[in-house]
């Protein structure tokens, strides 16, 4: 039986106004937030239900890996990036925020990140603090099964990765409510793009050492 083909797959949800919904957080986050964090909260993922991409996450399968990844919470491991990322694995040089807590709400997965003082996320901060739509993007690694009428389901081979804050869809429309951007790579393709996160981040590192 030939091995079945793994995707880089990427959903997109937009995350509250400003990056932040003031009902999500704990006391000790709106704590965090006094003190001078700056958090994001929002919903990251939907089980059993055909999303903007035509795709469908069984429960079990995204309570499985939520298992694996909030242990990296627990970890202070639970890293993400700044814009979409094309790697299957997270690069420290490029995190921005890091994850606090993850929790389920009947089908839909909500999380909160701080923003990490590093590079990336002193861009990220500046995208926030000039009003810039965000969004949060997932990132895993999976084969898919074709179903009727277009729909695709995401095996259980799917591995997440993380979830990355992202300053526009992967697709035109994906802004819409709860519509996900529509994007699907394969491992081995290679791309790069250059927009004006690039001049941001430069303009950044160039006042640090000013």
């Amino acid at each position: 039986m030939s091995e079945k083909k793994k995707f880089l797959i990427k959903e997109f949800q937009e995350l509250c106004e400003n990056g932040l919904c003031e009902d999500l957080l704990t006391e000790q986050e709106r704590e965090m937030k006094k003190n001078g964090a700056v958090i994001l909260s929002g919903k990251l993922s939907e089980a059993n239900t055909v999303n903007g991409n035509q795709r469908i996450y069984k429960k079990n399968l995204l309570e499985r890996e939520m298992e694996k990844f909030n242990q990296l919470i627990k970890d202070n491991m639970a890293l993400g990036n700044v814009d979409h990322d094309d790697s299957e694995v997270i690069e420290l040089s490029k995190a921005s925020h890091m994850f606090l807590r993850t929790w389920w709400t009947g089908d839909d997965l909500f999380g909160t990140c701080k923003v990490l003082t590093t590079p990336q996320g002193k861009v990220l901060e500046a995208l926030i603090r000039d009003g810039v739509k965000l969004g949060v993007s997932s990132r895993g690694i999976g084969s898919l099964r074709e179903l009727a009428n277009g729909v695709s389901e995401v095996e259980d081979d799917f591995q997440l990765v993380t979830y990355d804050i992202v300053s526009y869809p992967s697709a035109p429309g994906a802004f819409m409510k709860l519509q996900e951007g529509k994007m699907l790579k394969e491992l081995s393709q290679k791309t790069s793009r250059k927009h004006y996160i690039d001049v941001l981040f430069d303009d950044i590192l160039k006042k640090e050492k000013k």
